[in-house]
């Protein structure tokens, strides 16, 4: 290829659309999941639930993998499979619904879901019901249910700004008056009142009886102040107590974080939600963090970065990812993950580390390794947000190429801003993912923070290393050499989720291509009961499933079987020329046309719509994209 056709695949298909394919007939979602509708037959939606399953699509009947033949269409034969209902002919009664296998029901998308042969009720007369299973409802409460909801009273505070946040407000005055932006706020004791602005200085104004106050012309505000009393309003200036911050949490107080030999999946945006994060539990993943969020979104009360926090129970030590480019969002944001996921977040990590040009332009993610003094500050005021809850970090090496600036900014995390855990990628911001790790700058680093915490006699914090990964074998070295308590897995991950099992077990396994076909019905499993909470396991809510897999698939497509590999082990930076597999279904998993990829979809999901599409994320792989 030329130079100008080798850029036109470099980089992102921006602007992405994935078109919703609905019911013919739509039916109203409080008939559906068994309730009465208040609308009666003003509603808009139909409340004939025969006439829907008359014309509603067939049940999606998810094949055991015995029933996938080796060979092309690699399709089960579903006629033989489907049990057909005489009178609802789109009923399949031979059909297992995920969700009600786990949770003892399907109660929310009730009707409308896409297996409801496997939890439908249907008397002599015809009449159809929704069946439960009180039993698994008992164990699911438990063991199977998400948790880490945040509920719209909370979204609908924080966007109104009216959500109670006194230890950060008190920290941004705290770092206004030492900026000269502001004067301290005066704190009444209880048998006083005092009515007056934040700025005002105690010394303008007397302080006697509720019937004597006198106030003072206002002075100028500084931002912090500004953002502080949006979102209290007129609640200070009617109450005779002032709600004041906790006693600051000492280092000793913090809850310590024992980490040394434990495998730790990366955040990842877009392919590491709660189902891919599960599965890597499953594998042997021992840490999780959720995708990246915004302070500013968690802030505004968005529901889509709200859901980023859920949390499965299999996850043993989990944290929440934030972004974000000044204390005056982040500190915020940490107070309120404190409060309403209390006791259900392990750590809360600081993303030092993304190198996306709309993140770095913000000042957020890399860009806070140029500004310490910002850093430190956001550092601080989120130790005092958090309680117990410790502060993590994740960073590049630097922000340029060939100015690595950690081994300056690391020693300090842990002594004088109270970090519980670092996680340093070797790459400089301007690399991206161009060239190897340098893992000997990773351990140049991890011998300065050590030096630094003798000297101040202080006990060793975590430190994790990242980059490049894709063995159990690089795994193990890298700890032996660098002195990292472990390794951070991204997108060795993302190619081969089973580098879990690889790293537990010590050795390198040669997975066949019936195995991971099992694990990409796992996902489709997983993805099914997760997207009962965020999409449905309506149609839209199965071909929503239907593009997280084919998103998995577009990093997955890229393992080259060990048994084909003429040195060992593989490396993830390796590309290898089109090769046939062992057989042609791993032929079909290897391949990287992104029709190939609906193709592996279609033998869990059912076929795809005619007017659904999925667009790579990445250029690379967009070539033959299915439209």
């Amino acid at each position: 290829m030329t130079k100008e056709q080798k850029k036109a695949r470099q980089g992102q298909n921006k602007g992405r659309k994935f078109g919703k394919v609905r019911d013919e007939l739509d039916l109203c979602w409080r008939i559906a999941n068994g309730s009465i509708c208040e609308y009666g037959s003003e509603c808009r939606f139909t409340h004939d639930i025969a006439a829907y399953l008359a014309v509603k699509a067939p049940d999606i009947h998810m094949p055991e993998l015995s029933e996938i033949p080796d060979t092309p269409p690699f399709a089960a034969d579903l006629d033989s499979l489907r049990k057909p209902h005489p009178q609802y002919p789109s009923l399949d009664m031979n059909t297992v619904c995920p969700v009600f296998a786990e949770t003892g029901e399907c109660s929310r998308y009730g009707f409308k879901c896409r297996f409801l042969g496997g939890h439908v009720k249907i008397s002599e007369s015809g009449e159809l019901s929704l069946a439960g299973d009180e039993d698994k409802k008992a164990r699911a409460a438990l063991t199977a249910h998400e948790i880490n909801f945040v509920g719209p009273d909370v979204q609908k505070q924080l966007r109104s700004r009216k959500y109670p946040l006194p230890i950060s407000d008190e920290y941004l005055r705290q770092l206004a008056v030492e900026n000269g932006d502001a004067k301290p706020k005066p704190v009444p004791d209880a048998n006083s009142v005092v009515i007056a602005e934040p700025e005002q200085d105690l010394q303008d104004v007397e302080i006697t009886g509720p019937d004597t106050v006198e106030s003072q012309p206002e002075a100028p505000k500084s931002k912090e102040d500004e953002i502080v009393e949006t979102r209290t309003g007129d609640a200070e200036a009617s109450t005779s107590q002032v709600d004041t911050p906790d006693v600051p949490m000492r280092f000793q107080e913090k809850k310590r974080l024992n980490w040394s030999g434990k495998t730790y999946l990366a955040p990842l945006t877009t392919v590491g939600n709660l189902p891919f994060r599960r599965l890597c539990v499953d594998l042997g993943a021992d840490i999780t963090c959720g995708e990246m969020g915004l302070a500013s979104s968690f802030l505004a009360g968005s529901k889509e970065e709200w859901s980023l926090v859920r949390r499965h129970p299999s996850e043993k030590i989990f944290g929440v990812q934030v972004a974000g480019n000044k204390p005056a969002n982040l500190v915020p944001t940490a107070e309120v993950l404190a409060k309403e996921l209390d006791g259900n977040v392990d750590f809360v990590d600081v993303n030092c580390g993304c190198p996306i040009d709309l993140v770095f332009k913000s000042g957020s993610g890399s860009a806070l390794l140029d500004t310490v003094g910002k850093l430190g500050k956001i550092l601080v005021g989120m130790n005092k947000a958090l309680g117990e809850i410790p502060v993590t970090l994740k960073l590049r090496t630097g922000v340029k190429d060939g100015k690595n600036t950690a081994h300056k900014l690391m020693p300090r995390l842990g002594t004088e801003w109270n970090a519980g855990c670092i996680t340093l990628h070797g790459r400089t911001r301007q690399q991206r993912y161009t060239r190897l790790a340098d893992w000997d700058y990773i351990k140049h680093c991890v011998e300065a923070v050590r030096e630094k915490e003798r000297e101040e006699d202080l006990p060793p914090i975590p430190i994790f290393g990242g980059g490049d990964c894709f063995s159990s074998q690089d795994y193990w070295q890298k700890v032996e050499t660098t002195g990292v308590d472990g390794v951070m897995i991204g997108r060795g991950a993302l190619i081969k989720p089973w580098i879990f099992t690889e790293v537990k077990e010590k050795r390198e396994w040669d997975i066949s291509a019936r195995e991971r076909l099992d694990l990409i019905r796992k996902v489709c499993l997983s993805l099914y009961c997760f997207m009962i909470y965020h999409f449905g396991s309506d149609t839209t809510g199965v071909n929503a499933t239907r593009r997280y897999l084919c998103e998995a698939l577009s990093f997955q497509y890229r393992y080259i079987p060990i048994g084909i590999l003429e040195h060992l082990p593989g490396r993830i930076n390796d590309r290898a020329p089109a090769f046939s597999g062992r057989n042609d279904l791993e032929t079909l998993l290897a391949s990287p046309d992104s029709n190939d990829w609906v193709k592996v979809s279609e033998m869990f999901l059912g076929p795809a719509p005619e007017t659904w599409t999925f667009t790579p994320k990445h250029k690379s792989n967009a070539y033959e994209s299915q439209g």
